[in-house]
């Protein structure tokens, strides 16, 4: 096989694995109804990035993916409705401020939208801390913040290309996001994120 065959067959191998591994997000999000779904899933897509990230490009995806939804379905769950029900209170307020007209109400609000950005950064930093440590419940929504606010320039990095990538994506493929969209923002996230472990990783044992 010459080498831009064997370019071509690399990408095509890729392709897959990321549309395959974003239909079982999707498929599984479902399986749960959603509400029940969508964290389990989310921290098994993300353990298959994460083996991709190490080295371990091939694995058998769907075991792997199997294996960390049953495992992780109920603790996710818990700390993803923490994490939902922190997200509704701060929408909520925001909401509210937002009718008021005093510079007070107005200077609160913004408070309130800093705080949404960082809130934003410790979901997506969440997860690829989830699937690499083992920490106690609550330190997978500290540990978040600790990185993200440590490393600014890696979190708007992340945020703001995903966000772009998204956005672009939406607007002139959105058909993309079905099959992409989970996977190539886990992969990214992780790799991302997996830079700064080394420093936390000998705290962790």
């Amino acid at each position: 096989m010459t080498s831009i065959a064997q370019g071509y067959y690399t990408i095509a191998v890729w392709i897959t694995r990321f549309a395959y591994l974003n239909i079982l997000w999707v498929a599984f999000t479902i399986l749960g109804l959603g509400i029940f779904g969508l964290m389990p899933a989310t921290v098994a897509m993300f353990a298959v990035v994460r083996k991709w990230n190490m080295g371990e490009q091939d694995i058998t995806i769907f075991p792997l993916f199997w294996k960390t939804f049953r495992q992780e379905f109920v603790k996710s769950n818990g700390l993803g409705l923490l994490l939902v029900a922190i997200g509704y209170l701060l929408t909520i307020e925001f909401q509210i401020l937002g009718t008021q007209t005093s510079l007070i109400y107005q200077m609160v609000q913004f408070s309130v939208v800093v705080i949404l950005i960082l809130y934003v950064m410790v979901v997506a930093f969440f997860f690829p801390i989830y699937v690499h440590f083992n920490l106690k419940s609550m330190d997978y929504i500290k540990w978040p913040f600790i990185i993200g606010i440590i490393h600014p320039i890696l979190t708007v990095v992340l945020l703001v290309g995903i966000g772009l990538l998204l956005s672009i994506t939406f607007y002139s493929l959105p058909a993309l996001l079905f099959l992409f969209g989970g996977s190539v923002t886990a992969y990214i996230l992780m790799w991302g994120v997996s830079k700064t472990f080394a420093k936390y990783e000998v705290q962790n044992k």
